[in-house]
């Protein structure tokens, strides 16, 4: 059944352009990611009846490969419910059913349903995700979302409001709506972006859907760009298996793979409670027993960036929008303007004759103190080997400006009320040029953009534990990872000395 459904489904690939398609964000699941992701159910023999739906349906081949999957399982009757509203596919969708029909040793009943899934949800729901009249509840949920970013005033954002925040993306609506179709106890299994896991902009979706359910599994991929086959797509994806109950006391079974073809996959047990943090509902997409370790070692460090009167900001100017008050060499008024470019060897250097370098300019929303920070590169490239890439600024060193700006592209470290010690920027840098750091923000997040919200949120030392550990890079004058990585093992091991001793 299934290599009929992808056989079909890849013609109308070649038929249909992508642009065509992404329109919808409409991508096709490949056959063996399908099969994966049908595997994941725990399903009992013998049952009476079963019913499932597949919300943005597309072709049917995760249907189709959950319903093969189930021909060993002697159940009696499968219903399946589709969502599916373009009308570009209804016709090989409805093929495809017709198909499976024919083929299933049980008595199987389907329905396409060709309304809008989250909005014709919504009015049973009546605005309120806690209703619960009217409202179709299912065994098994099984997806591969839509993709596509959404206007805030969409209709389907104007459905959801208590998961919103900002412009949303249809992926995270359907998993909403979807969790929320689930009955008590029921499965769900979704491809959904990574992107979901952590920051300020999924975190009402996170509240929501971790309160209401236990993620007993997650899959990543290492490879981008083998997920779907003949997609081209680069977006960071993971599955994902959750049960619509509140246990949260176990442990998430972590698979990762190359690519889709699960002929290599590794697996971890990661405890709850470090997989998922309880104050910001991260989710931390650990792959090995070095990362759990790591995770468990930050445990010790109870402060944060701004508990310690510090914070990460993103830089003020944004060059392309102010043009007109750039200037390429020093003139009267203006003022320098770093860039991630001027971050050299973990220091800042300043000028290199760069366009664009001085900013002539009153805005005050554009201007900053002339005082000492951590500066910290927003954007690196995939192929990097450090996501963390930061300079110290000391002010003393710019002695002829009172003001300065940062571009953008650059983060940078401080406290809003006054200057911050030169050992305290020291420390800092011991702090995030370390691998250990690096290696939790890319735990943390899987992108290449390295956003204050996520900083804010990691554990580091108090702000006098940090100050000692800038006297001991002044001090050795060696600004290398390897330096930083020996000072930060040492405050670690004396860590947990103190802890076994309190044990």
């Amino acid at each position: 059944m299934l290599d009929y459904i992808v056989e079909q489904t890849n013609l109308y690939i070649k038929e249909m352009p992508k642009l065509e398609r992404k329109k919808y964000g409409q991508f096709f699941t490949s056959k063996e990611t399908a099969v994966f992701m049908a595997g994941l159910y725990d399903i009992p023999n013998n049952v009476d009846k079963l019913t499932i739906l597949d919300a943005g349906t597309g072709s049917g081949i995760l249907s189709a490969a959950l319903i093969e999957r189930l021909q060993n399982n002697s159940i009696h009757t499968v219903e399946l419910t589709c969502y599916e509203n373009d009308e570009k596919i209804l016709g090989l969708l409805q093929t495809n059913l017709a198909y499976i029909h024919e083929k299933v040793s049980f008595k199987f009943n389907y329905r396409v349903i060709t309304e809008n899934y989250i909005t014709n949800q919504y009015l049973g729901l009546e605005g309120n995700l806690a209703y619960e009249d009217s409202v179709e509840k299912y065994d098994i949920v099984i997806g591969n979302p839509p993709y596509k970013k959404l206007p805030k005033e969409a209709p389907e954002a104007a459905a959801l409001p208590d998961v919103c925040y900002g412009a949303p993306n249809m992926y995270f609506l359907f998993a909403t709506m979807a969790l929320y179709n689930l009955k008590d106890n029921g499965e769900m299994v979704y491809i959904i972006p990574r992107s979901w896991t952590s920051g300020a902009y999924f975190k009402k979706f996170r509240e929501y859907f971790l309160n209401n359910c236990t993620i007993e599994h997650i899959h990543l991929f290492i490879s981008r760009s083998k997920v779907f086959k003949n997609e081209n797509v680069l977006q960071e994806t993971m599955i994902i298996k959750i049960k619509k109950c509140i246990n949260h006391d176990g442990n998430i079974a972590v698979t990762s793979s190359a690519n889709n073809s699960f002929d290599d996959v590794k697996v971890i047990n990661v405890p709850y409670n470090i997989a998922v943090s309880g104050k910001d509902y991260y989710v931390y997409l650990i792959t090995d027993e070095k990362e759990l370790k790591l995770l468990e070692k930050f445990r010790c460090l109870k402060d944060t960036l701004p508990s310690i009167g510090l914070k990460m900001h993103t830089g003020l100017t944004v060059d392309f929008r102010n043009r007109e008050l750039l200037c390429d060499e020093p003139k009267e008024g203006t003022v320098p303007l770093f860039y991630a470019q001027h971050l050299k060897a973990g220091r800042v250097e300043f000028p290199i004759n760069k366009t664009g370098e001085y900013v002539f300019t009153d805005k005050a929303g554009l201007l900053q103190p002339n005082r000492n920070y951590l500066f910290v590169k927003r954007f690196t490239s995939k192929e990097e080997s450090r996501r963390l890439q930061c300079g110290i600024y000391l002010a003393h060193e710019f002695p002829f400006y009172e003001l300065i700006s940062t571009q953008n592209k650059l983060n940078f470290i401080d406290n809003k009320e006054h200057n911050i010690s030169e050992s305290v920027v020291y420390g800092l840098y011991v702090l995030f040029n370390s691998t250990a750091y690096d290696m939790y923000y890319r735990i943390l997040n899987g992108s290449t953009q390295v956003n204050s919200t996520e900083v804010n949120s990691i554990p580091v030392p108090t702000i006098n534990e940090i100050e000692e550990l800038g006297n001991e890079l002044i001090k050795s004058n060696d600004l290398t990872e390897e330096n930083c990585d020996k000072i930060l093992g040492s405050f670690f091991n004396e860590q947990n000395r103190r802890s076994e001793k309190v044990s």
